[in-house]
């Protein structure tokens, strides 16, 4: 442990300090310090955001979803394959980005090099660089992450130049390397994303060869949490206005009775 920590006069004399008492509890407090560290920095570059856990998510609102499919691949067995990919693909608010995140957080807490992105964001980076040599470090930079999470492919239309790009990107990491995407279009409307680029088709091959297909069916989630809560407001609203009358009713009956009382004396 000495020699992995990089203690190396500890290491290089480990028949001195191996006597020593507290040697074994400050090695041990150092890897553990080390550790706690590598996840800080791996969560801070995986950007992966606030999100619901899967333990909140609710099963029974799609109406078709492979929950078991979807329960394997929160354990990360498909990383021990190298370059398995995994779609998500469904219409607007049913789920996709959370499941993402969930398995996107589980690599990175199990040490994988995580990074969650938007397709436009990661797109527009790389359209940016003003250099061939620029552009080749910042596609070297999506391409070596063990798994990289573009969320939300479909939801704009790009030109043929971020086509190209998310060819490069995903052919970089072509049967090395895992690539999550959501989309709200199955592959066969892919050319409505990018309506003029050539590479379509080879890019969705590259991205679908030793993939797992999830396809969720079914209203957004959010339009039934919407719903929920404006049920929940109305609610409040009517239990509010029965409390008014209870109250209002109570303040009558004294002055009623006070009358009573009056109208008798007189």
């Amino acid at each position: 442990m000495a020699k992995d920590l990089g203690f190396k006069t500890i290491f290089g004399n480990w028949d001195n300090y191996s006597r020593e008492p507290w040697v074994e509890s400050l090695l041990r407090d150092e890897e553990a310090e080390r550790a706690r560290l590598g996840l800080e920095r791996n969560r801070r570059n995986a950007k992966i955001g606030e999100f619901k856990l899967m333990a909140d998510f609710d099963w029974k609102w799609p109406e078709e979803i492979n929950r078991e499919l979807i329960e394997e691949l929160l354990t990360l067995r498909f990383l021990r394959e190298k370059g398995v990919n995994i779609a998500l693909i469904g219409p607007n608010g049913v789920g996709k980005s959370m499941i993402m995140q969930n398995i996107a957080h589980n690599a990175m807490i199990d040490g994988y090099t995580t990074r969650f992105v938007p397709a436009s964001q990661m797109l527009s980076e790389l359209s940016r660089q003003e250099s061939e040599a620029a552009l080749s470090r910042c596609l070297k930079k999506w391409c070596d992450y063990e798994v990289l999470a573009i969320d939300e492919l479909g939801y704009l239309d790009y030109s043929n130049r971020y086509a190209d790009l998310l060819f490069q990107v995903i052919s970089g990491r072509y049967q090395k390397r895992s690539t999550i995407v959501t989309s709200n279009k199955p592959f066969q409307e892919w050319n409505t994303i990018f309506p003029n680029a050539v590479c379509v088709t080879t890019l969705v091959d590259r991205l679908m060869h030793k993939s797992e297909l999830v396809v969720i069916k079914g209203k957004s989630f959010r339009e039934k949490e919407a719903i929920e809560r404006a049920q929940t407001k109305a609610k409040e609203r009517k239990e509010k206005r029965n409390n008014q009358k209870v109250q209002d009713n109570d303040e009558k009956e004294p002055a009623k009775a006070k009358k009573e009382v009056v109208q008798k004396s007189a």
